[in-house]
């Protein structure tokens, strides 16, 4: 047998989850997930969510029995030191039945050094260009994770210019630079992005102060952008070329994991079940134990980002902490810290609500002590009412009976299959097989005993093979064979049977979704295509220097983590733009040209300079 995932098309559709340990892996995978992505034990871009090769290699065992594949990611860059534990790592995650390896330094992708796995190139590798996806596709990588800030346009076109399977993100926390284009932790403090180690400089308060000196923001978050939500934009996404549908958040827990997985796999099975050009990847039918809504799990207010060209809501300078949902207006401050809301929704003792108003710089948050039904809506008892305004926008960040219904979670995946029950040479042979193709059997010795009623010896056997509880598997049909229909069998041997049988099926199926071997090579005359390499290129070992020396790029000098000062430095690079954000495009305002550049000011006093490349519509931080 032959695994169906040998070669992906593009129109077979993956739903990608996170994982940070094991127990959110199978949470993906319950919950819907085609494949998860989850940290290797080092040299992953999480260095937080690092697991041990024991733990995947359980999550691989659990993910094979539905079709669903594993991605393991292998993407911090290296120094010399590393790069040969990392070959070692790659080696050992190789054998221990991985699907795919996420990289980004060069370093690891010599056909010769590593093994011969799936390889995909990272975020962290900076893919916004045609020119560089086809690189990749050229060189035998089978999926490119594209930068977050592509448009639906821009997708296109470079989907119209290649045929390797395309990645986006489309649900979870946003990077505010260009994914490893970001220096400004190791430049704060020494922790590289590009190593695991971000600090999240960009989710810390700054002042926003104009060349002139006027304090256009004080103590706001201007680097901090909202969370990424594609839900509107699935099947433009898939018409834009994209295979798989990646959410963010390796270091989430399982409830939220769950919850936007679900919410995923049911709007992608709503395209697929009209769209006969494409298919779904994994395998197993999803029976939802809750109601998903990803706007009860951790956000900070949502942004489709850049899929429709610019637009303003792509930031959220008021707090960097989760918003939740949505849920209405204050209509009533009272006495006694109380509170009267204008909400259809129902609060519920120990909810965690926040407030924003008209001020940009108005924000605050409480939790509800107890409920009840007023005039003119929901009157809550709060732990303060302190800062909260008449006409406050309210959302709820906690919602405790979300979380009760997460606690209580039922959702179960299964695969279908069919049992045939058969008696010959004095055996008992369950036989297994599934919509796949894949079959397994068990047998036991049995001493024949002809039953004294064969209709109900039959359905006693029926009734003890469709108990496939506690499996990963669902009865569809059982089938008892004229050569075992009028035998008594005690239901001791057949719950034995029926358990060694679904075993070997699980045994089968891991074995049918087994990995096969990607051979690749290193393809010298292929080009880089760009001439030479600056910080921004990101090599700091001699391997990768090699690598691309050997694809026709010079390079001019080594990567940030090589360097010594950064100061005077570009620390990052981002389409986000803080004069558009604030009405102030310097575009359609010429006039405010005299208030550029920006500083930043953080609480340490340290500053930074904002730099705005109106040509290219970007935002640079130095």
């Amino acid at each position: 047998m032959t695994n169906p995932h040998s070669r992906l098309a593009r129109g077979v559709i993956e739903l990608l989850a996170p994982a940070r340990d094991a127990e959110c892996a199978r949470a993906a995978i319950d919950h819907g997930a085609d494949a998860i992505y989850i940290g290797a034990p080092l040299f992953g871009a999480r260095k937080a969510a690092s697991n041990s090769l024991d733990d995947i290699a359980a999550v691989v065992d659990y993910a094979h029995l539905f079709g669903c594949r594993v991605h393991v990611a292998l993407n911090t860059l290296l120094f010399d030191d590393e790069v040969r534990p990392a070959r070692e790592m790659a080696w050992s995650l190789y054998r221990a039945g991985v699907d795919v390896l996420i990289v980004q330094d060069a370093a690891l992708l010599s056909a010769d050094a590593m093994p011969p796995i799936e390889l995909h190139a990272s975020t962290q590798c900076d893919n916004r260009t045609a020119e560089k996806v086809r690189f990749w596709q050229e060189l035998g990588l089978r999926q490119v994770v594209l930068a977050r800030e592509l448009s639906l346009d821009e997708i296109s076109d470079i989907a119209s210019q290649t045929s390797v399977r395309l990645e986006a993100f489309v649900h979870g926390a946003l990077c505010v630079s260009y994914s490893g284009q970001c220096y400004l932790s190791h430049a704060r403090g020494g922790r590289s992005a590009n190593r695991g180690e971000c600090a999240q400089p960009c989710r810390l308060a700054y002042d926003v102060i104009s060349r002139d000196g006027q304090t256009l923001m004080r103590h706001a978050y201007p680097l901090s952008l909202r969370d990424n939500n594609q839900s509107a934009n699935v099947e433009a996404l898939i018409n834009a070329g994209v295979s798989s549908f990646k959410i963010e958040g390796r270091l989430k827990d399982a409830a939220y994991v769950a919850n936007v997985t679900l919410y995923y796999r049911q709007l992608i099975d709503e395209v697929l079940a009209r769209r006969p050009d494409l298919s779904r990847l994994s395998r197993g039918t999803i029976a939802p134990g809750f109601e998903a809504n990803p706007a009860k799990s951790f956000n900070r207010g949502f942004t489709d980002y850049f899929a429709h060209g610019r637009s303003s809501d792509i930031w959220q300078p008021l707090t960097p902490k989760s918003l939740g949902e949505p849920i209405g207006r204050v209509a009533k401050v009272g006495p006694g810290e109380t509170l009267t809301i204008d909400t259809r929704l129902d609060l519920a003792n120990g909810d965690g609500l926040c407030f924003t108003g008209r001020k940009p710089s108005h924000f605050c948050g409480t939790k509800v002590n107890t409920v009840r039904q007023g005039k003119g809506g929901v009157v809550a008892e709060v732990q303060s009412t302190k800062g909260v305004m008449v006409g406050d926008a309210v959302s709820r960040n906690s919602d405790m009976a979300f979380a009760a219904a997460l606690g209580h979670d039922s959702t179960r995946r299964s695969v279908a299959v069919c049992l045939r029950l058969a008696y010959a040479d004095g055996c008992l042979t369950l036989s297994v097989s599934d919509a796949d193709g894949v079959s397994s059997s068990a047998s036991c010795p049995i001493v024949p005993d002809k039953a004294r009623n064969a209709d109900m010896a039959r359905e006693q056997m029926r009734r003890a093979l469709i108990k496939t509880g506690g499996t990963a598997f669902d009865a569809q049909s059982v089938d008892i064979a004229p050569s075992a229909a009028e035998l008594f069998v005690a239901a001791s041997v057949l719950n034995a049977l029926r358990r060694d049988a679904l075993n070997a099926h699980a045994n089968a199926r891991r074995d049918f979704f087994r990995p096969q071997d990607v051979l690749r090579s290193d393809k010298p005359d292929l080009q880089w295509p760009v001439a030479q390499l600056g910080r921004s290129a990101n090599v700091i070992n001699g391997e990768a220097r090699a690598f691309y020396e050997a694809h026709g790029a010079k390079m001019a000098e080594w990567g940030y983590e090589r360097q010594g000062d950064s100061r005077g430095q570009r620390l990052m690079t981002t389409r986000h733009c803080i004069m558009n954000a604030l009405g102030k495009c310097l575009r359609q305002h010429p006039e405010c040209a005299n208030l550029v550049p920006l500083t930043l000011r953080d609480a340490d006093g340290r500053t930074y300079e904002a730099r705005f490349n109106c040509g290219a519509c970007q935002m640079e931080i130095y």
